[in-house]
């Protein structure tokens, strides 16, 4: 007489040092795409800022830094732009 497969119990699954979570049913959601990375081409097309603006702003702290991709080579983080801009914009219609 043959088992089948499916009526024998199967092994519990590892969970690689995580502790066990109940799923509750409900959805987390997460980002789609992490963060795009800008360089520097696109970082000034977007504010307007030459290569030496921006990279004074860098240093006074008043714009966002870079993140080191290689040893010669350098992006921004789309989101760190953009939230940037906005709070640039939002100054501009306050003083106005």
């Amino acid at each position: 007489m043959q088992t089948n497969p499916k009526d024998q119990p199967q092994p519990k699954q590892p969970t690689h040092g995580a502790a066990p979570v109940s799923f509750d049913g409900r959805v987390n959601l997460t980002p789609t795409r992490p963060d795009k990375l800008l360089r520097l081409p696109r970082v000034q097309d977007l504010t307007g800022f030459g290569k030496s603006s921006i990279y004074a702003g860098v240093k006074t702290g008043t714009f966002p830094a870079p993140v080191r991709l290689s040893a010669r080579a350098v992006g921004w983080r789309e989101s760190d732009i953009f939230q940037w801009i906005e709070s640039r914009t939002a100054t501009a219609t306050k003083t106005a």
